[in-house]
């Protein structure tokens, strides 16, 4: 399975079935990745996200893209590190969600930013091994996921994992 990673904008991903928000448990429009998502979506994602919500930590809930250049988001809680306990396990759950709601929707290629690692407060080098370690141990053969981070030292610390 093919992990890569890229400096870039998640709301810009043209080539993947979907990309993945890093949701508030209201799944509503927010700061960084919600926000972007939300605004490049358009109206009708917090349309079809308000009977979904709210979520808990580690879950993944999935809408359709509407205005984004992918068919599907696929919208997961990360842990507040430090409140929502045990951090680790449900950082995993969340990335194991992801994949199972990408093959529950015939999702085969997914672009994702590090969950928690920004305002959620999750150490970065932590969170960065438990999502690639996540994602290469549950994710089968055949999809192709795509770590989209926001800035070049993030960039960087999944790159070393990966390798």
């Amino acid at each position: 399975m093919p992990i890569e990673i890229v400096e870039g904008d998640i709301a810009d991903q043209p080539d993947l079935d979907a990309v993945v928000n890093a949701a508030n448990a209201q799944l509503m429009p927010g700061g960084g990745v919600a926000g972007a998502l939300h605004r490049a979506a358009g109206p009708q994602l917090a349309e079809a996200c308000r009977p979904l919500a709210p979520i808990e930590p580690g879950q993944a809930v999935v809408t359709e893209g509407f205005a984004l250049p992918n068919a599907w988001v696929i919208h997961a809680l990360g842990p507040r590190y430090g409140i929502d306990n045990p951090s680790d396990e449900l950082l995993a759950a969340a990335y194991r969600n992801i994949l199972k709601a990408a093959a529950n929707n015939g999702i085969r290629s997914i672009g994702c930013p590090a969950l928690s690692a920004g305002a959620f407060g999750y150490p970065l080098e932590e969170a960065a091994r438990i999502a690639v370690e996540t994602v290469q141990q549950h994710a089968p053969a055949e999809l192709v996921f795509r770590f989209v981070l926001f800035d070049g030292k993030t960039k960087d610390v999944f790159s070393r994992l990966v390798e």
